[in-house]
């Protein structure tokens, strides 16, 4: 393994648990991180990858085990939320961070959102700690969840995995890079916002007017006699 100093910024922390425990670690620290253990699972991960870049694993058996383990450990939370979760929160989860009011309204984004939600949320801080133990308390259905879960697993173990090992060691430059332009994304993210919601609006108005004329023009069929 490369010595600790190779990994830079943030990543420069699990440098030794990776040198010492390689794919292990990354198995651990994600499993454990996917059912609400507070554990840095993705930053592993992603160290995990910048190794592979550099020759020293093999990207493909990172992904794998950082896939697998995903998936497995937010089936642990999920039984973990049917089994209790919900008593277990309220009475332990203020140590890690999530309290009765953080539930409620992540039980309402769940309810609104479904499988989607689950999706996403390996991509979301907080949620990709819970999402199986909420999932679990809301009684989504398990296959459900399962197909959700394993689609959003693949997607974030393929979009870190990727862009670690195609960047190595400038990842982190490139990440405090694009973090001095941050107003301007969210900028120009909140003006498409606004112009989507506008002429969706618009949209909607024309069509409810075209109906409202719709129906004043329809001839009225006189009784027959």
């Amino acid at each position: 393994m490369p010595p600790s100093a190779d990994l830079p910024g943030f990543l420069h922390g699990v440098a030794p648990i990776l040198d010492r425990w390689g794919y292990t670690a990354v198995a651990a620290m994600i499993g454990v991180e996917s059912f609400g253990v507070p554990a840095p699972g993705q930053t592993i991960m992603v160290a995990a990858a910048i190794y592979a870049g550099a020759g020293r694993l093999n990207i493909f058996g990172v992904a794998a085990v950082a896939f697998v383990a995903a998936v497995l450990g937010d089936n642990i939370g999920y039984w973990i939320g049917v089994r209790g979760g919900r008593k277990a929160v309220h009475r332990w989860g203020k140590y890690v961070f999530l309290t009765p009011e953080r539930l409620e309204r992540a039980e309402g984004f769940f309810a609104r959102r479904g499988g989607r939600i689950v999706v996403i949320a390996r991509f979301i801080d907080g949620l990709r700690q819970f999402n199986g133990v909420i999932a679990g308390i809301t009684a989504m259905p398990w296959r459900t969840f399962l197909i959700y879960n394993t689609i959003g697993a693949a997607i974030w173990v393929g979009w870190w995995t990727g862009v670690a090992y195609a960047f190595g060691t400038h990842l982190v430059e490139i990440i405090e890079h694009a973090h001095r332009y941050k107003w301007w994304a969210i900028a120009i993210v909140t003006l498409a916002v606004v112009a989507y919601v506008t002429l969706h609006l618009r949209h909607i108005r024309r069509r409810r007017a075209r109906t409202a004329a719709e129906v004043v023009e329809e001839p009225v069929e006189e009784p027959q006699s």
